[in-house]
């Protein structure tokens, strides 16, 4: 009988997991599912240019898990029930139930409004491409002089706002942040990211945190920002589904995992990405990025892959090096960082910078989308269970 394997979410770091237990793990032996509401593998990492009006290129999963072994099953997810094993979903002909032995759970996350009132009813947000979509519909029927305001200082709302300043000169476009702007970088790189928003004529309204959206307007403890436009990027919270479950979450809904992308609870459970709470090799919490997720993914599926096949888990290291941030498509802004994501004195701007940035778009995108590709397939059959225990019982010595 088949070793029933369910990846939940075709992100980043589903779509990595997935793709890399498919080139460990023998077809005759594992059946790996996809679950996806989506039919194609989205770059969240470039929704701001989405927004601002570009085409990317369409990734279909379909064409992705091609010839893979991978089954790709297109539904949304509505529940998990970590105790009985099984997964409910709504695809096309309706309500369905799946059961699994290994729950791979990257279901990610989504955009928070923060309990800000106004900000549900007035505000758009760029964490998912129907959100993107939105604002890009919403800047073309937009008029020359009217303000665009985007809510929050982090990388997404830094990214937004120059690419959308870039791609429109013609408006009024302004951040609102509710500490300094660009405070987390080095002065010389904080330097370089206020000439930037200046040359693109963006309008900085710095300790100024949001307390109400209106439809015209947003509301700050120092004063009101007219707006026609309001893109909230203040804070992002995961999908609830894993918090409605018996298994071990945080206060936030992330799943709790130990090194290996495990559980605490329920060790035929693992989650990657955004949806899960781990550590990094210095002891700190991973931020969400997909600077995260795709490592998580590797070791999640990498200690699956092992211990269903007697073998030796891998070494991947869970530690950062950079952040990279665009700045509209000529401009951009690397900050070089500590394993503990502590910003260190070096760092690129100007046009260098931005062929960085989308190198390693480029190659997040591409590692995602060729889920076979890039190391050696190794397939391997599942061991028998007294072959697994010795491995197991190897790796904690």
């Amino acid at each position: 009988m088949q070793h029933r394997i369910i990846v939940l979410g075709a992100g980043y770091a589903g779509a990595n997991a997935a793709g890399r237990l498919a080139r460990k793990l023998s077809p005759e032996d594992v059946r790996i599912t996809l679950v996806n509401a989506e039919p194609d593998f989205v770059e969240r990492v470039r929704m701001h240019q989405v927004a601002a009006g570009q085409d990317l290129k369409v990734r279909p999963l379909a064409e992705m898990l091609a010839g893979t072994g991978v089954e790709l099953r297109l539904a949304q997810v509505t529940a998990v029930d970590a105790d009985r094993k099984t997964v409910a979903v709504i695809d096309a002909d309706g309500a369905a139930e799946l059961e699994y032995d290994t729950l791979v759970y990257a279901l990610g996350s989504r955009w928070n409004d923060m309990g800000v009132p106004g900000t549900a009813e007035h505000a758009h947000e760029l964490a998912s491409r129907p959100g993107a979509l939105k604002v890009r519909e919403r800047l073309a029927r937009m008029d020359a002089g009217q303000t665009v305001v985007v809510v929050g200082g982090g990388l997404t709302g830094v990214e937004a706002v120059t690419e959308i300043a870039e791609a429109r000169p013609d408006l009024d476009v302004a951040i609102a942040v509710r500490g300094g702007f660009g405070d987390w970088l080095t002065p010389k790189a904080q330097a370089h990211l206020r000439k930037v928003a200046a040359k693109l004529g963006i309008t900085v309204h710095e300790h100024a945190a949001v307390t109400a959206v209106r439809a015209d307007a947003v509301e700050t403890g120092t004063g009101t920002i007219p707006a026609a436009l309001t893109i909230w990027t203040a804070g992002f919270a995961v999908h609830p589904i894993a918090a409605a479950t018996t298994v071990e979450v945080t206060d936030r809904g992330q799943i709790v995992v130990d090194r290996d992308m495990r559980s605490v609870s329920h060790p035929d459970v693992f989650a990657a990405g955004d949806a899960a709470y781990a550590m990094s090799d210095v002891g700190k919490p991973l931020r969400m990025s997909c600077a995260s997720g795709t490592p998580m993914a590797w070791i999640a599926a990498d200690t699956i892959a092992a211990e269903l096949t007697g073998g030796k888990r891998g070494k991947t290291g869970l530690a950062y090096f950079q952040q990279c941030i665009s700045l509209g498509r000529n401009e951009g802004l690397i900050q070089f960082v500590t394993p503990d994501d502590q910003v260190k004195t070096g760092w690129l701007g100007g046009r260098t910078a931005a062929v960085y940035k989308e190198l390693i778009c480029k190659s997040a995108a591409w590692a995602a989308s060729n889920p076979t590709m890039g190391m050696p397939t190794r397939r391997k059959h599942v061991a028998a269970p007294a072959a697994i225990q010795g491995s197991n019982a190897e790796a904690v010595a």
